[in-house]
């Protein structure tokens, strides 16, 4: 069992839900191959923990059994298989459906965790993740009917969205398991590394340039770097040493709401009342799950 940190992990939810969702808006005003934009995201959030961790933990890394770098660099590779995924999908359909569905992964996490890490999983914290995925079906319903910039091909993208969530659903589960053991900058540097390596062949497959791109590029994948993945994605793993993969998998829930707000304010793409509706169930469903969780 961890020590009680010094920072709430509620707090640190909610500052890593806050950054995550201008991913998908950091995403969408880029121009880039979205693998590039994804590969760049990743490799600047590596770049600075890696030489922390070269610095601080280079003796915890000798320490790391070779089962659970295996289990890291699978986390890695599904982390890799997320941002691939999400990030192509946000090109073929809204941002509302596109952050919406790769939410979908607390169904998942919830069912791994009970078969794999024999996690409890109470009555009403299964209540709460339903409610929370009847709000994302609601607002994904609301794109279809309510007139809502969907792009060019939403099925396709929702498809990829959903594939993404899949994806992510291994990456917290395999990280819940890992954060017992290791600490959280050696944890996420082979993590990480291991994501970059898989997005850069990802990369050189699609035939997609790695440079030539304007000053705007750079430092939208810098943005991408330093608030998803610095301040989302990191801390998320902290996180997950204190809290239950599914509490923090059904928080990130939020990141929908927050992504479609910052949509309609800085893309115009105005959310449906079915869009807005079932954004309140979704909160509903993370209140009642991490309510559930504290008792």
């Amino acid at each position: 069992m961890t020590s009680k940190p010094a920072v709430s992990p509620s707090a640190g939810l909610a500052v890593a839900v806050a950054a995550v969702s201008a991913g998908a808006i950091l995403v969408r005003l880029s121009d880039a191959p979205s693998s590039v934009a994804a590969f760049y995201r990743v490799l600047f959030t590596t770049l600075p923990l890696a030489s922390v961790a070269a610095w601080r933990y280079r003796g915890e890394f000798a320490r790391i059994r070779s089962r659970d770098l295996a289990f890291a660099s699978l986390s890695g590779v599904a982390l890799a298989v997320h941002f691939a995924a999400w990030f192509e999908s946000l090109r073929w359909t809204s941002v509302a459906a596109s952050v919406t569905l790769v939410q979908a992964q607390p169904v998942f996490v919830a069912l791994g965790a009970w078969l794999l890490l024999r996690e409890r999983v109470t009555r009403r914290m299964g209540a709460g993740i339903a409610v929370a995925v009847v709000g994302m079906a609601s607002m994904s319903l609301g794109d279809f009917l309510g007139g809502v910039a969907v792009g060019p091909r939403p099925l396709y993208g929702n498809a990829l969205a959903l594939s993404g969530a899949v994806a992510a659903a291994g990456y917290v589960l395999a990280g819940r398991s890992l954060r017992q053991r290791i600490s959280l900058i050696p944890y996420v540097t082979v993590v990480y590394g291991v994501c970059v390596v898989v997005l850069f062949a990802f990369v050189l497959a699609a035939g997609r340039p790695l440079t030539g791109y304007p000053p705007r590029e750079w430092l939208l994948f810098a943005g991408l770097a330093a608030g998803p993945g610095l301040l989302g994605h990191t801390v998320l793993n902290w996180a997950l040493a204190h809290l239950e993969s599914s509490v923090v998998s059904v928080s990130l829930l939020g990141e929908p709401v927050g992504a479609t707000l910052l949509a309609f304010v800085l893309l115009s793409e105005a959310p449906t009342p079915a869009t807005v509706s079932g954004g309140c169930v979704v909160l509903l469903g993370i209140y009642v799950t991490a309510a559930a969780d504290r008792e």
